[in-house]
């Protein structure tokens, strides 16, 4: 008898410890919706990788190009994407003139084959001169006409990419999601479409059409504002749309969003997974900074309240950093050359 009973308990413990099994298994398949801490090692950081590969194939990061700048700068951001394995595909809108054929041997074509070739980009021509889109410069726009994909990121050229988002394609539905403009006011409420997460719809007509009636002094975002309404998602900013601005700046209340929080610009580089360079009248990262004006824009070291002397100089490094590393990017990725950014070395 007692045989018998230690079987069946046997059997039951077999049974239960199948279940648990079964359970964390299923656990461990299930997407991570949530981005995982930036301060945590890049390998710990690719927090999708459970998720069936041919699911990613309904996502993309989608770039435009119009000019020889925007090309360089929308290929730097697919090589980060291809360096941190972002998982969705990757897209390049551009005007059909820039690529004459496999035999074109323009600096143009030579960057949109490095693109395809290199870093597995899908080349989306269009004819520039028909497409009224297109024309009144609005080409963010057009990524709403990519409906094979459920959901599409399109990042402004002139960023570059720390991290991968792959997790905002896994976020809840929303026609639009950009971050909040937070450096108009803590409060403010005003989106930006320097990072638009979008699902594109069968409305591109409409879109269109809306494109068509827009004024002079009309942007795509207020074309968006007015098909969608209020029916948006707000991003957090820190993460999808800090600006070089900020390291250069002397207060953080808009950063910080009213809250009371201190200040730390390693801490800021370390959330952001996406850094805007907005330093007017400071030169774009692409444009010349000549040795002898640099230090009219980098941000200053902050002096001790009790010696008076410079002490804390990480923003400054942080901030050189983000335009040395464009710069030599550009070199090295696109054959460009800048005037590099003079290094400092810390205090």
């Amino acid at each position: 008898m007692s045989s018998i009973v230690s079987r069946v308990m046997n059997a039951v413990t077999a049974a239960i410890a199948l279940l648990l099994l079964v359970q964390v298994l299923t656990l461990l398949q299930l997407p991570t919706r949530f981005p995982t801490p930036g301060f945590l090692p890049s390998s710990a950081r690719s927090s999708n990788k459970f998720v069936p590969a041919e699911d990613w194939s309904r996502f993309a990061y989608v770039q435009y190009a119009t000019d020889e700048v925007d090309l360089c700068n929308s290929v730097l951001i697919f090589e980060a994407l291809h360096r941190l394995e972002a998982m969705p595909d990757r897209v390049l809108i551009y005007p059909s003139s820039l690529l004459d054929g496999e035999g074109d041997s323009s600096f143009e074509s030579h960057l949109l084959r490095k693109a395809r070739d290199e870093y597995s980009v899908k080349l989306v021509p269009i004819d520039d001169h028909h497409n009224v889109v297109w024309e009144k410069d609005y080409p963010k726009l057009l990524a709403f006409n990519q409906t094979e994909y459920d959901r599409v990121l399109v990042l402004d050229s002139d960023s570059t990419v720390l991290q991968s988002m792959d997790e905002l394609f896994l976020g809840p539905p929303s026609p639009i999601a950009m971050p909040r403009a937070y450096w108009l006011h803590p409060d403010s409420t005003v989106l930006t479409p320097l990072l638009l997460l979008a699902e594109p719809s069968h409305e591109f007509d409409r879109i269109t059409k809306a494109a068509t009636k827009a004024g002079h002094d009309e942007y795509d975002i207020n074309i968006m504002e007015d098909l969608y309404g209020s029916n948006f998602l707000a991003l957090p900013h820190r993460q999808y749309a800090l600006l070089s601005s900020e390291f250069r700046s002397v207060t953080h209340d808009a950063y910080f969003g009213g809250q009371r929080e201190e200040w730390d610009p390693e801490k800021a580089i370390d959330e952001a997974k996406l850094v805007h360079f907005a330093d007017w009248p400071a030169p774009k990262p692409w444009d010349r900074i000549e040795d002898d004006t640099l230090d009219e824009y980098q941000p200053h070291c902050e002096s001790s309240p009790d010696t008076g002397e410079e002490g804390d100089c990480r923003a400054r490094d942080i901030w050189l950093w983000l335009y040395g590393d464009f710069t030599n990017r550009r070199r090295d990725i696109c054959g460009l050359r800048t005037v590099s950014v003079t290094k400092v070395e810390s205090s």
